[in-house]
């Protein structure tokens, strides 16, 4: 996305939920302390990576001391339970995950919260797009020969776990394709099937463009196909699931910027204003654009956003009834 773009998406975000606060009401937040940036994962990966590159602007923007706190565990929930239970003050934030709160509601039996009702969801900050990818030297050179592949022997896909979104992506590519021997094989990670698949233990990984922008450029993997609505600019060639007939594989891991519930509505609002502002930043954007993760051109926000993330939770479910996936803890 061009900074255009993102600028003149402020005044569009701010004309939706701008709203006629008198001065006491500005100055009241934030004045006590450092405000904590919660992050669910541990440091180095991509929510952690955004939330060090907003921190400090939205620190300078609001003149205090913003600190990022990292609450890893259980693939995230964790940190985003401890988010939901802190006080709803303007001092906790969170960088909401759509692996948290769509994808693992859609496959758990139980959650330890409600991932709508026990927050309040800002704005959207960025989009990861899910890609399918293969070795270089893969046989397969198109989806179709991967699809008709695994409808007569098997083809083995690696995923992050059992009831991620990449392994809901591979299921639901095995139902619309009637691909019956696309076989599942779980790790603890996409970084070992990564691995796994460089070594030629497995046929595909199903996995986020972020961390995979270097192998595609290299050529040491190549993408059969992307999930966004249509193609990459950075990656023009690969085609989009959609385009090849699977329109229900358009989707994404998205981040955003949550709260704990009941936030006063005038801090809900004053930080999403700020939101488009911080993404528009250029070292913010030169280090997104470096992994394809972007923000949508029009920005997501306030009960937009909620809304969104009710009716993922919607279809993901329905996908994992219909691919018995479920996760039981």
């Amino acid at each position: 996305m061009k900074r255009r773009d993102l600028l003149a998406a402020v005044a569009a975000s701010s004309a939706s939920i701008a709203a006629p606060w008198v001065h006491a009401q500005q100055s009241a937040w934030p004045t006590k302390g450092p405000i904590k940036l919660i992050c669910q994962y541990p440091p180095g990966g991509l929510v952690d990576t955004v939330a060090r590159l907003l921190a400090p602007h939205l620190s300078q923007a609001l003149s205090q001391s913003v600190v990022v706190e990292n609450k890893a565990g259980a693939g995230g929930l964790v940190g985003t339970e401890y988010a939901a239970r802190q006080p709803a003050d303007g001092y906790s934030l969170l960088v909401s995950h759509a692996s948290v709160h769509v994808y693992a509601t859609a496959t758990r039996r139980t959650m330890p919260f409600d991932p709508v009702n026990d927050f309040t969801h800002m704005a959207m900050l960025v989009e990861a797009p899910m890609l399918l990818i293969v070795r270089g030297q893969s046989p397969y050179q198109t989806l179709t020969q991967y699809v008709n592949a695994a409808k007569t022997k098997p083809v083995r896909y690696g995923s992050s776990g059992i009831g991620s979104a990449n392994h809901l992506f591979g299921e639901l590519l095995k139902i619309e394709g009637q691909a019956n021997e696309h076989d599942h094989v779980p790790y603890q990670g996409s970084a070992p099937a990564l691995q796994d698949l460089m070594g030629g233990q497995i046929d595909s990984v199903f996995d986020p463009v972020t961390t995979n922008v270097e192998r595609l450029r290299s050529g040491s993997v190549r993408a059969l196909a992307v999930s966004t609505p249509s193609r990459l600019p950075a990656f023009p060639n690969i085609p989009t699931f959609a385009e090849l007939g699977y329109s229900s594989l358009t989707g994404s891991q998205w981040l955003g910027m949550s709260a704990p519930k009941n936030l006063p509505a005038p801090i809900a609002q004053r930080i999403t204003t700020l939101i488009p502002e911080l993404l528009a930043k250029p070292d913010v954007m030169a280090a997104l654009d470096a992994v394809q993760t972007l923000p949508r051109k029009t920005l997501v926000v306030g009960e937009e956003f909620t809304k969104l993330i009710q009716s993922q939770i919607s279809t993901w479910t329905a996908v994992a009834k219909r691919a018995k996936v479920e996760v039981i803890v």
